[in-house]
């Protein structure tokens, strides 16, 4: 017993120590002030989807609304061999809004990653230099590449990340998503806050050509099916770190959907925590194994206390311990990109190990499915 407790101990003072830090660094990234500056940056939207009829009319719907100069957007939406109608959702609203640069390109398949292929291909011919990725099933704020441009003016970056949250319903299912998906963008966000930033959100993701073209696009990673927003965040930060920034504001925020099935939500986390493996920061991997010892020890030690060779009261400690930084790094998180909705995450954090468990043993060595197609991690 006093050997689990001396394991158990050290875990969760270790990730205590990590998550204090990126609640630290958290409270480094100010809000951006905005005020009112002409336009000027010329941005190229890129848009891969696959069967997503259901969603195209809303995202486009949201393009339609952007509050910025039609003459400096481009967009350009690639088809990654859908079987429904998005093709033709897409030629539709093209035609209703001849004022915006629109283009429609069908994916090549060149390596074991769809999405990598379909942004790869639309590059060669964007029109500008900057270059925004967001998903089908996403809906943008009016005021998206407004206050991107006044960024991008005032401090010159070549790469902006910007945050995602989830549009939910009143359900505990979605809600334990939003709460998920907080703390990755809380992650994100401490992790820019320490200057070691590792991760970002392909639906929120812009970049100069220029930059791309630099560090060899994709290049080295072809081979995974997902990653191609946080490998090439990490080529970037190794490559110039003072030219990725982290940009926060209300009106930079993309709403996306919640998973409504179990499964596809399950194949969707595996997807995600593949990457992993292939991080390039030191950092980012010591913080997913302490992450991932963290939820497996609370598993773990609730066995050894149904097994009567750990004290409850420990297993409680060690527990609260981390409901209580981990609250933190979301009650920071929830005032930005939900407005302080009330946050109560207790039944969320005891089935959150299991599912963290599970995910992280998962993604070492089982293949996951995407848009209906299967891949090996």
């Amino acid at each position: 017993m006093e050997l689990i407790t001396i394991i158990l101990s050290s875990i969760v003072l270790l990730y205590s120590i990590l998550m204090v830090q990126l609640i630290w660094g958290y409270g480094k990234i100010k809000t951006f002030k905005t005020t009112t500056i002409e336009p000027k940056t010329a941005f190229t939207i890129i848009v891969p989807f696959r069967n997503e009829a259901k969603n195209l009319p809303r995202l486009l719907a949201s393009f339609s609304k952007l509050n910025y100069p039609h003459e400096l957007i481009e967009i350009i939406m690639v088809d990654d061999f859908s079987t429904d109608l998005s093709e033709r959702i897409c030629i539709r609203w093209r035609m209703e809004h001849d004022t915006i640069d629109t283009t429609l390109l069908e994916n090549l398949r060149l390596s074991d990653s769809p999405k990598k292929d379909a942004i790869a291909r639309a590059i060669p011919i964007v029109k500008h230099d900057w270059i925004i990725t967001t998903d089908a099933d996403c809906t943008v704020p009016k005021n998206w590449l407004l206050t991107l441009d006044e960024y991008i003016q005032k401090h010159q970056p070549e790469m902006v990340v910007g945050a995602v949250a989830y549009k939910v319903k009143n359900n505990w299912f979605h809600h334990f998503q939003q709460l998920d998906l907080l703390s990755l963008q809380g992650t994100t966000i401490g992790s820019f806050g320490l200057g070691k930033p590792f991760m970002c959100n392909g639906a929120n993701f812009a970049y100069t050509k220029k930059l791309f073209t630099s560090l060899n696009g994709f290049n080295g990673n072809q081979n995974r099916a997902s990653g191609d927003d946080v490998f090439l965040l990490q080529k970037a930060v190794n490559h110039s770190p003072e030219k990725v920034h982290y940009l926060k504001h209300s009106q930079n925020i993309v709403k996306t959907k919640p998973e409504n099935d179990l499964f596809a939500f399950f194949q969707q986390r595996v997807r995600w925590a593949s990457k992993t493996t292939g991080y390039q920061s030191t950092y980012a991997k010591l913080l997913a194994v302490i992450v991932f010892l963290m939820n497996l020890g609370l598993v773990v030690g609730l066995w050894f206390v149904i097994c009567g060779c750990l004290n409850l009261s420990i297993w409680l400690g060690v527990f609260s311990t981390k409901y209580l930084v981990d609250y933190l790094l979301l009650y920071k998180t929830n005032k930005y990109l939900l407005k302080g909705q009330w946050l109560l995450p207790l039944a969320s954090s005891i089935v959150y190990p299991f599912y963290s468990s599970l995910v992280g043993i998962y993604s070492l060595f089982g293949s996951f499915s995407w848009k209906g197609r299967k891949f090996n991690r």
